[in-house]
């Protein structure tokens, strides 16, 4: 199969727009497989937070890096960019068409731009930064970074304390800032890439995120959460309907409270995720109930 036949369709968008429905619906049209870009939806004990894949969603066509790894292991955007394009190699030996589907703009991007060989700081930098972080917020984290690298922190999604971490491991265990590490040319990959954004009314997407986080509760996300307290320091829980509700558990938030702040963060990354994926080249937007010009695009006719 020549490489301009073979194509990855990357569904994009915010929370709860409706991404792994449409991922659903094309990988059933093109007969294919999906891959999981949600760098929270690999690991086997997170399932209501992340708003997975219902069985009966997952049986609909085959999913790849959803309960792929426990959260007790470490596994970062290079390490899926790695995984993911190896087992794309596979997939195209018997598929034209691939779905990738995630908020996550990073992992996304390793697919397909890819990233920086970026350093590894030691195990003890990492806990003085989540130590500071649990002790004091985000604030002295996120004005240590503007001060050591302005650069990324205009760039950055520096409400993300993983996104923020990260970048001061990286300059704790080099003395050079993160901005300094990342791609200026974007990888060479053997597929087309075409990408799907998905969006809609800024009222009603509020409105699916607040119904969400209910459900969500409903489901027993407070026990999930407790039954995760021993690997509260690990990135992935360092995240909106973890962190609100180890704040509950320990004293800081009311249940109320800590409810409404997941409903007001998720809307927040919601617009944070839109802002990213509008700056990253070449996605085209849709409705995620307008199939028919979804799949048009895809296939051609109106690109």
């Amino acid at each position: 199969m020549g490489n301009k036949s073979r194509k990855l369709i990357v569904v994009v968008g915010p929370t709860a727009v409706g991404k792994t429905a449409l991922a659903i619906s094309l990988a059933k049209h093109f007969r294919t497989e999906i891959i999981s870009a949600d760098s929270r939806q690999f690991y086997r004990e997170m399932s209501i937070g992340t708003a997975k894949p219902t069985a009966e969603e997952l049986a609909q066509a085959p999913h790849h890096f959803i309960d792929s790894h426990s959260i007790a292991e470490e596994y970062s955007a290079g390490d899926f960019e790695r995984d993911v394009l190896d087992l794309l190699d596979k997939l195209f030996e018997q598929h034209e068409y691939v779905v990738m589907v995630g908020g996550s703009g990073l992992f996304v991007r390793s697919v397909c731009e890819g990233l920086d060989d970026l350093p590894k700081a030691p195990v003890e930098v990492r806990n003085r930064l989540n130590t500071i972080f649990e002790m004091e917020g985000i604030e002295p984290l996120q004005q240590r970074l503007k001060t050591i690298d302005p650069a990324y922190y205009q760039s950055a999604d520096v409400d993300n304390p993983q996104r923020v971490i990260r970048a001061l491991e990286v300059y704790e265990a080099t003395r050079k800032p993160f901005s300094s590490f990342l791609v200026k040319a974007t990888a060479k990959r053997s597929f087309e890439i075409i990408t799907i954004g998905l969006n809609m009314e800024r009222e009603r997407l509020y409105e699916r995120i607040n119904l969400r986080v209910d459900k969500m509760m409903e489901e027993g996300l407070l026990e999930e959460v407790k039954s995760l307290v021993a690997y509260r320091n690990k990135p992935a829980l360092l995240t909106v309907g973890y962190a609100e509700l180890f704040a509950y558990l320990d004293g800081v938030l009311s249940l109320e409270d800590a409810v409404d702040k997941i409903k007001q963060n998720s809307r927040r990354y919601a617009k944070r995720q839109i802002t990213w994926f509008k700056k990253y080249g070449g996605t085209v937007w849709f409705e995620p109930d307008n199939l028919e010009d979804i799949l048009a695009f895809i296939e051609g006719e109106k690109r």
